[in-house]
């Protein structure tokens, strides 16, 4: 089956660069490019794809408000967006309001298509080196004075399903969780599903937004041995 990508971004090089590096996988095929918020929103909603590449700073209208306005209209496309090291302050934003991950403009070809078929595919792209930078800034800047109490359905988590989420939280992926708790990738498969049900969580980038924001994990804290 093909995956059917729009590229959003201002700047020509950009898209175009994208445009060669997927066109030469046989599975892709950009069927769709955009040079700011608005015209994506608009491509986007005409043209359903499976993947949406996002810049975030773009003219007319934003990338995060483009997503947001998506993910309000009901688009199903799933959304990586794109970021240099200078906007991590708004990646954080990114992943809470519905984008399934996020990647550098400057991601290697390889990296670029395996990112693409990894979110195509229902998963979250989580880059554990990025996801520290962009979770620390919003610790520091934005949980820290807010409040960050417990909500009740955290209760509702056992011990094992708490202890996946907190690695879901690092940026590990099910096969490496797995390696570490010493159980099947299945079992922790159903974990991440028991843990996404009782939190209302939509998948596993909420998931990490959810830890963090109410203190589940933290940037810098050794996580605890495996029971």
């Amino acid at each position: 089956m093909t995956i059917r990508v729009v590229i959003a971004d201002d700047q020509h090089l950009v898209r175009a660069g994208f445009v060669m590096i997927l066109g030469e996988e046989p599975d892709l095929e950009v069927v769709g490019e955009a040079a700011d918020g608005l015209a994506a929103i608009e491509v986007v909603q005409r043209l359903a794809p499976d993947v949406v590449l996002m810049d975030i700073r773009m003219p007319h209208l934003d990338g995060l408000e483009a997503l947001r306005r998506l993910v309000a209209a009901g688009s199903r496309a799933r959304v990586i967006v794109l970021t240099t090291f200078d906007a991590d302050e708004y990646v954080f934003s990114a992943l809470r309001g519905g984008a399934s991950g996020f990647l550098l403009k400057d991601t290697p070809p390889a990296e670029l298509v395996s990112a693409v078929r990894t979110v195509a595919a229902g998963e979250a792209l989580l880059d554990p080196t990025v996801t520290q930078r962009v979770v620390t800034a919003f610790v520091d800047g934005v949980v820290a004075t807010g409040d960050r109490r417990p909500p009740p359905e955290l209760a509702s988590l056992t011990d094992r399903e708490r202890e996946v989420l907190i690695h879901l939280a690092r940026g590990r992926s099910n096969a490496e969780i797995a390696a570490l708790l010493v159980v099947s990738e299945t079992t922790i498969k159903t974990h991440v599903g028991r843990v996404l049900a009782k939190l209302r969580l939509r998948d596993r980038v909420q998931a990490v937004v959810y830890a963090y924001e109410h203190g589940v994990v933290r940037p810098g804290v050794v996580d605890p041995p495996p029971s």
